[in-house]
């Protein structure tokens, strides 16, 4: 709102540098922060195994994005959209929080690629993917089954490598994956 240049402003109106503190004392200079309260754990670090994920900034951005990609994804017949944005996006956060920073749509289509839902893959994978992905939207440790079994160093390829090694990285995703660690 813009103030009447007529009107001078009254001495509460103007902005204070100082605090209304008493005479000779002065605002202690900030202290240096301190990993102190019961959850930081520096001691030990973040702490990694199965079913703990990989933390990392904004990654739930990801879910959002797998929307923009739901177009051009390649579903089988009885795969159902949230079970398979649930997966892609975990994917998707994995590689994003290796980088430490937040997904972006490429950290989703490395994902979709890797499990080939952009393409290219063949029956086999699809009928295996369609039966590992059922029911993962309200399933935690069947998304965390999944991301776990593939390696982050070949989440971290770039994309072109991804995509003319597919096949064999679904493969060796098929390979390590344990339905039973779900």
């Amino acid at each position: 709102m813009a103030a009447d240049p007529h009107v001078t402003p009254t001495l509460d109106d103007t902005p204070r540098q100082l605090p209304n503190l008493a005479p000779g004392v002065r605002i202690p200079p900030a202290r240096r922060w301190v990993p102190d309260r019961p959850g930081d754990d520096v001691a030990y670090g973040q702490p990694h195994g199965r079913l703990l994920g990989t933390p990392g900034p904004n990654i739930g951005f990801a879910l959002l994005l797998a929307h923009h990609l739901q177009d051009r994804m390649n579903l089988a017949p009885r795969e159902h959209f949230g079970d398979v944005a649930a997966v892609v996006s975990e994917l998707a956060m994995k590689r994003a929080a290796s980088y430490g920073r937040a997904p972006v749509l490429a950290d989703l289509e490395v994902a979709a690629t890797i499990l080939g839902y952009l393409g290219g893959c063949d029956p086999d994978d699809a009928l295996w993917r369609e039966r590992a992905v059922a029911g993962a939207e309200d399933d935690y440790p069947t998304r965390r089954a999944i991301c776990d079994a593939v390696e982050i160093d070949h989440l971290r390829l770039p994309r072109e490598t991804i995509r003319a090694q597919a096949l064999e990285l679904r493969g060796q995703l098929r390979a390590a994956w344990r339905p039973g660690d779900a």
